[in-house]
Order: C-alpha cells, then structure tokens, then sequence
C-alpha cells in the first residue's frame, strides 16, 4: 500500500499496489501493520455501505462528538465521488481546513480520516457505492455534523448538490 500523507496532518489518501499478471490482479487494502508504521493505530470495529442512485447525491458533513469520536477508512467501491473532510481539531495548525479527494472504482485510492475530522462526499456519478470502515461504534447521541454549504469552511464543491436529505439541510452553523 502506498500512503501519502494529505496537507490535513494525520489524513493520508491510501493506494492499492496491484501484483497483476494474466488473470487480473490482487491488492491488499488493510495490513495493520503498515498503518502503524505509519503512525495510524486503526482497528476495525464496524464497517458499513451507502449506495447513492444518483448523480449529485450529498451526504455530510458528519462526525462523531469525544468520547466517541472515529477515524474511518473510506473508498469508493462502485462509481465516483469527490470525498471530503475537515480538520476540526481545535489544536491542530489546519484547524477549521478542508482537503478533497476524488475516489472512485476506477482509481481504488481509499482516504483514512482521522478522529476530530467531519467527512462527507458529493456523487459525481450515478449508483454509487461507498465502503466504510470504522475503528468506534456508531453513538447516535454522539452523532453530530454541519451544513454542507457552511460558510465557515468554504468548500468549493465541483458542482451544486442535487439531492441533500432533510437532516443533512437542517445542521446548525458550526461554532467552536
């Protein structure tokens, strides 16, 4: 696997190294101990699927509040997405700043999220399928998030959401 660390300290986007030969090819996409070498203590507690039927589908900015706060591993299985997160650990010298990765079947590239960072992706594509995996349980009292058009970070999103569910429209601004 080849990690490369993103300008979001402790955020890296993670490619497959593909051993290919007549048949096609194989690629590992968790060894734990290449994330430790890596500086990421990561362990698998709950994975999970979200398929999106359409093109311009949003779903973010989402995170879990301490003490349940989660680092994920997400990639994009089926179609493309621009995939984005941001940094909202109030210490950190990128506090507030967001990074975006396009992740998609054809690239494989998967991008490891940090705890204190809110993820969320914008379907460039029609049926897409994104995988997570997540080293915390889900804690609904704990599950928290802001619009995704909030001013505060000024993401520049490559094209208008279309479809945003009722939820994800009623987020509050974000305030530290």
């Amino acid at each position: 696997m080849i990690f490369t660390e993103t300008k979001l300290r402790g955020a890296f986007i993670i490619e497959p190294e593909k051993m290919e030969d007549y048949r096609g090819f194989f690629a590992r996409v968790f060894d734990k101990k290449a994330f430790e070498e890596h500086g990421i203590d990561f362990s698998v507690l709950e994975a999970s699927i979200s398929f999106n039927r359409k093109k311009g589908t949003l779903r973010g900015m989402h995170y879990q509040s301490e003490p349940y706060g989660e680092s994920k591993i997400v990639r994009c299985t089926l179609g493309k997405i621009f995939d984005v997160i941001v940094d909202l650990r109030p210490n950190s010298k990128t506090f507030k700043h967001w990074f975006a990765a396009e992740l998609s079947t054809e690239n494989r590239k998967m991008l490891y999220v940090p705890k204190g960072f809110a993820h969320g992706f914008l379907t460039l594509e029609d049926k897409c399928e994104i995988s997570y995996h997540m080293d915390q349980l889900y804690r609904p009292g704990h599950a928290s998030g802001f619009r995704w058009d909030d001013k505060t970070f000024k993401i520049s999103w490559p094209v208008r959401p279309k479809i945003v569910s009722d939820k994800d429209k009623s987020w509050e601004p974000f305030s530290t």
